[in-house]
This record gives C-alpha cells, sequence and structure tokens, in this order.
C-alpha cells in the first residue's frame, strides 16, 4: 500500500506539462482496451480516441498548437459507453480510458488540477479490478499487489515519474514516453497492442 499512496502523492506534485504527459503516457497504455472493447461489441469507432490522444501528443511537443480541446472533449463525451448497455466485462476498461481521456482534457484546460491523480487512479484501479474479475474469486489486497500485472503497473508509474524529472518537456520527452508506454506490446491489463 505504501508504493501505492507514494505513486499518487508524487502524481499529485506533478504540474503543467508533466501532470500532462504523465497522463497521456498511461492512456496511451490504455487506449488498446477501449479499441478492443469497440472491435468486440461494435460499439463505436475508437478512431475519435486515437486522434484525441494524438491531439495531447501534438500539444505536448508543440505546446503553441492550437487545439480546440473543448471539442475534442465533446467529441469523446459522445463515445463513452453505458455499463448497464453492455454484459461483457470489457466495458468497465473501456470506461476507465474515456474518464482519464476526459481528465486529461480538463487537466491542459486547467479545469482538473488533479487529473494526473485521476488517470493514475484509473490505471491503477482498472488493473485491479482486472485481476480481481480474472481470477474468478475474491483476492486479498496483497494478492493483487503481487499480481505481475500490477507490479508492472506500479513500476511503469515509478519509472514514469522517475522519467519526468529527468527529460525536459518537448518532442524528443513525448517519443521517449511514447515508448515507454507500447515498449511491451501490451495495455495495463495486459491486451497486446
Amino acid at each position: 500500500m505504501n508504493k501505492k499512496l507514494n505513486i499518487f502523492q508524487q502524481v499529485r506534485e506533478l504540474e503543467g506539462w508533466a501532470a500532462i504527459a504523465f497522463s497521456a503516457t498511461l492512456l496511451e497504455r490504455m487506449l488498446p482496451n477501449y479499441n478492443l472493447f469497440c472491435e468486440v461489441t461494435e460499439f463505436a469507432d475508437p478512431a475519435q480516441y486515437r486522434k484525441t490522444l494524438n491531439s495531447i501528443w501534438e500539444w505536448l511537443a508543440v505546446p503553441k498548437a492550437k487545439i480546440n480541446f473543448s471539442a475534442q472533449l465533446e467529441k469523446i463525451e459522445e463515445l463513452v459507453p453505458d455499463a448497464s448497455n453492455f454484459d461483457n466485462y470489457g466495458v468497465y476498461p473501456a470506461i476507465d480510458v474515456a474518464m482519464s481521456m476526459s481528465a486529461t482534457i480538463l487537466l491542459i484546460q486547467g479545469e482538473d488540477p488533479q487529473g494526473a491523480v485521476v488517470v493514475s487512479k484509473l490505471s491503477q484501479g482498472g488493473v485491479e479490478a482486472f485481476i480481481e474479475a480474472s481470477s474468478g474469486e475474491p483476492l486479498e489486497s496483497q494478492e493483487i499487489k503481487q499480481h505481475p500485472l500490477m507490479q508492472w503497473e506500479i513500476e511503469t508509474q515509478q519509472e514514469l515519474l522517475l522519467l519526468l524529472k529527468e527529460y525536459p518537456k518537448g518532442a524528443e520527452t513525448c517519443k521517449k514516453l511514447k515508448a515507454l508506454a507500447t515498449a511491451e506490446g501490451m495495455s495495463n491489463i495486459g491486451i497486446e497492442i
């Protein structure tokens, strides 16, 4: 639990560009969950989420880029699945992606200064829920913490926090962050990219 609290505390201390870059990197890891959900259920075309995340990366790489994030927010909010309309588990990770995308845009717009913490918690919470759902039985919190997916999630967020302290903001750092997010070829819950 200590590591988890420690991460949330460190994320809470991120500001501006670093907080948004942290959120975008976690979103990059989560996005395949939304894509797979759309593919399986034919709920929506997931391309809008990719476009919006690309806009966030563009804004991070070129902060003077003119992007209408209010319009982006509207477009992604139209594509949030309603859990009561689906009977498959995939709707929950898809909702996590949608909520994380909204939180990141609100962070960019200065409307939610804790947006990065929201994304961090949704990503970790999504991994925890997936571990429980796939085990088929209730697990102790220690068992969840020891699970390889949760260990990977915590390690990734810690590595990301270190990278953001080391590297200056800009396009080169964005490339490194994207590489970190996709290096394993899997989403945060282990779905192949």
